[in-house]
């Protein structure tokens, strides 16, 4: 079904052009464009030579996007470059691996090596929870038949009270999926109809590498994708529903087309955030703090104010499809929501903002657990109807545009 057939859509289309355009297969994603730019370079190219190639092919890659979205190319009529920028970040994604660098935290360290693992508690492995057709995201993004959401194993913040905890904090949760494996599950969730493909977790920047590798096999192989292991897809396959396949709702004139979500606390360097451009067609960002005081006591995280922000004014003054989520939490309206929502207010006017008022304690912030701890007594309940309203109200006040989003089950 298409997407534009939503009533939100007539609100939302107009600020979320490529996304829809994409998620209706009248564009072809951001990766198919990607994977039709000519580069030259070599495996023997150290990572800096590797950066300076993709900085320049990035160029060509913004002008041939600027020509598919006012029609004025046709990438199908051209022809597949020997090798592509699509490899080329295959490159630099793998070379990184070696020094890792995906994150703000900047480790360095050598995730190829077994038993060396970064501050995402990774080595080069990538694990997958479980993938399904996600009906518990926005309207926007859930559509009638669903987010394709792919759960990722472990995370680069430490978040007390984190909802997905079983997954963001036991690296061996879930099961191993190689490139083969994860486009295969790209590929069924398309097929039967779902609106995106939603990469999350945990947190999908520290398998930035085998996500790449898996759009390069989705878009060389298409709908011929095979996985390497049946046992891991179907096991990660965390659908109870039979949803039925056809072609006809998964490709552009011919390609296997869907767009790529990227659902993150945005917590990557600046380099990876450029790097993700040209594969992420909407960008699903969590700001969660207003100040490095309350990051670094409620998880972890150094220098995430400064970090987070950059990264979505980058995306802001890119002109990229984004919705940023906020998750209202108790006592922290003044210090956390209230700044936060200034910040979007002054920096990225115009883009939808989700105000969640799904907080509850989970982890060490949840009294019940034997995990709990009394440092995080502070966030261990709900958020009351006065500090949500606080939140909403305040949102009002700064024009922010939050309520279709927010609020979207009281409008229909």
């Amino acid at each position: 079904m298409s997407l534009k057939a939503l009533w939100i859509s007539r609100y939302l289309k107009d600020d979320l052009p490529w996304y829809f355009a994409v998620a209706d297969n009248e564009k072809p994603a951001k990766f198919l464009i990607a994977d039709r730019v000519p580069v030259d370079f070599s495996d023997d190219d150290d990572v800096d030579a590797l950066w300076s190639r993709f900085f320049r092919a990035e160029q060509e890659f913004l002008r041939l996007w600027s020509d598919v979205r006012y029609d004025d190319e046709d990438i199908t009529k051209l022809e597949r470059p020997q090798r592509s920028l699509l490899d080329l970040m295959s490159a630099i994604a793998r070379r990184t691996l070696e020094r890792c660098t995906f994150c703000e935290w900047k480790c360095r360290v050598d995730r190829t090596r077994p038993k060396l693992l970064g501050a995402c508690m990774l080595d080069a492995t990538t694990r997958v929870a479980s993938y399904f057709h996600h009906h518990g995201e926005e309207l926007v993004f859930r559509g009638l038949l669903g987010s394709g959401t792919i759960f990722f194993t472990s995370c680069n913040m430490r978040c007390a009270f984190c909802q997905n905890s079983d997954i963001s904090r036991d690296r061996f949760n879930g099961v191993v999926f190689t490139p083969n494996d994860l486009a295969f599950a790209m590929v069924k969730l398309r097929l039967e109809g779902v609106h995106n493909i939603n990469l999350v977790g945990g947190e999908p920047t520290p398998h930035i590498h085998t996500i790449v590798d898996a759009l390069r096999v989705v878009a060389r192989q298409g709908l011929n994708v095979r996985p390497d292991s049946w046992d891991s897809v179907v096991q990660a396959n965390g659908d109870f529903l039979y949803y039925p396949v056809s072609p006809s709702q998964a490709l552009y004139r011919g390609l296997l087309n869907f767009p790529v979500l990227w659902n993150s606390n945005f917590y990557m360097t600046a380099e990876f955030t450029r790097f993700l451009r040209a594969i992420v067609d909407i960008w699903l960002p969590d700001f969660k703090f207003g100040n490095d005081k309350c990051a670094i006591r409620l998880a972890r995280t150094p220098f995430y104010v400064r970090t987070v922000t950059r990264n979505l004014k980058l995306v802001h003054d890119w002109g990229e499809d984004m919705v940023i989520r906020h998750l209202v939490m108790p006592n922290h309206v003044e210090c956390d929501t209230k700044p936060v929502l200034e910040w979007i207010a002054k920096n990225t006017p115009g883009v939808w903002v989700n105000i969640m008022d799904q907080y509850r304690p989970e982890a060490y912030a949840d009294p019940t657990s034997p995990l709990y701890d009394l440092k995080y007594s502070d966030i261990a309940r709900r958020p009351t109807d006065e500090e949500i309203r606080t939140a909403y109200e305040y949102a009002k006040q700064l024009g922010i545009k939050f309520d279709l989003i927010s609020l979207e089950r009281r409008y229909h």
